[in-house]
């Protein structure tokens, strides 16, 4: 299933398949770089996983994945909610959370996040207004939206969507890369701890909820010609990684998903990957990773709108926000499955203000090589910020 607006010229194809990167070669593809996370307990997981394969080839563990607001997480430091403050499973649930390296060349942070527009996310996007400016934002949230707020959560998170995307056109530079990741797939039966007891009998809905919700948030972000990585697609067949719980994943899941990402924000910024066949004696080699189980099939059914056959009809979008049209508000690309919006000709491209898409200036003045990650960066010119 790929989601297409009208009148849209063929995407160029990604240029190189999945890599499966070395910490060495994250430290230098992240380097001088600040990358801001944001989104529920998946998006924690996946900010984890990014700051160990910062400093090591190595798993997270069963521990670390579960932990929820520990005061610190290999080198990290816990900025505020959390342990700071109290642990529960509410929507003011709140946790910060930061890794500086030892070098000082890579700064991550981490904000949780119950619904995908509030009052507090516009409270972190004052933060990035004022601090150092984000190179790389990936951001997701739904499960919480979707079940959390009341029955007519689907329209509030379509008009949701609408105004962080908004809002994030007009406060993160040019520069800066938004990679909007897909919620993944539940499981048939869901027990996670964002799904109250009194909101058990949501979960045979939330199921398919998560795929309206994907379709939603896919077409928007194209509007706004942000990034999008269909982690729902990826994952579809990965049953046996996900927990028993119908939301979680393991550590191979996660360092797969890091893999996808960290390939796509390397094709966006025009950096050539290093070659390799895959190592054997790894976790998930790519014929093990995926194991189709017809009893619970993640490409969903036809009763879901997605099956052969089945044209899935959503409602109307919401209207744009009134005001005035940002600058990058109009029709964005074809968005494909964990494809960049824009694949320029070279990463030192000169986008046209004017086309159909508005392409964000790549980080072609802050590159640390000329397309290669077999190049010593340069110096680091300046100071992370506590």
């Amino acid at each position: 299933m790929v989601f297409c607006l009208e009148n849209e010229e063929p995407r160029l194809p990604l240029r190189s398949a999945m890599v499966h990167l070395q910490a060495s070669e994250v430290q230098q593809l992240l380097h001088n770089k600040f990358v801001v996370i944001l989104g529920d307990s998946i998006q924690r997981a996946v900010y984890k996983d990014l700051v160990l394969l910062l400093q090591r080839d190595s798993l997270l563990t069963a521990a670390q994945l579960k932990a929820k607001g520990e005061l610190s997480f290999e080198q990290d430091q816990l900025v505020a909610g959390g342990q700071l403050g109290e642990l529960h499973n509410g929507t003011q649930y709140r946790e910060v959370r930061q890794f500086c390296s030892g070098s000082g060349h890579h700064l991550v942070r981490f904000y949780f996040l119950t619904r995908v527009y509030s009052e507090y996310l516009e409270g972190v996007l004052e933060e990035l207004t004022y601090g150092p400016a984000p190179d790389l934002v990936i951001i997701n949230s739904c499960l919480w939206d979707l079940s959390r707020y009341g029955r007519c959560s689907m329209e509030s998170y379509r008009e949701n969507l609408e105004r962080v995307f908004v809002r994030m056109d007009q406060v993160l530079p040019d520069s800066c890369l938004l990679v909007w990741n897909m919620a993944m797939p539940l499981g048939e039966r869901v027990t996670g701890g964002f799904l109250l007891p009194e909101l058990q009998p949501l979960a045979g809905s939330l199921r398919r909820d998560v795929v309206e919700g994907n379709f939603y948030s896919a077409t928007l972000a194209g509007d706004h010609c942000f990034d999008v990585l269909d982690l729902h697609f990826h994952f579809r067949h990965a049953v046996q990684h996900r927990h028993r719980d119908g939301v979680h994943w393991d550590q191979h899941a996660h360092r797969h998903l890091s893999h996808l990402l960290l390939t796509h924000v390397a094709d966006a910024w025009g950096v050539e990957l290093p070659k390799r066949d895959y190592p054997s004696g790894q976790p998930f080699p790519p014929h093990e990773f995926f194991n189709y189980n017809s009893t619970e099939d993640f490409s969903m059914s036809s009763h879901l709108g997605c099956g052969p056959g089945v044209n899935f009809v959503p409602g109307p979008l919401p209207p744009p926000v009134p005001g005035p049209i940002p600058h990058g508000q109009h029709r964005g690309p074809v968005v494909h499955r964990g494809m960049p919006r824009c694949a320029p000709n070279s990463p030192y491209h000169v986008p046209r203000m004017g086309g159909p898409c508005r392409q964000r200036l790549r980080h072609s003045d802050r590159l640390i090589h000329t397309n290669k990650l077999d190049r010593q960066p340069p110096a680091h010119s300046g100071t992370w910020p506590g």
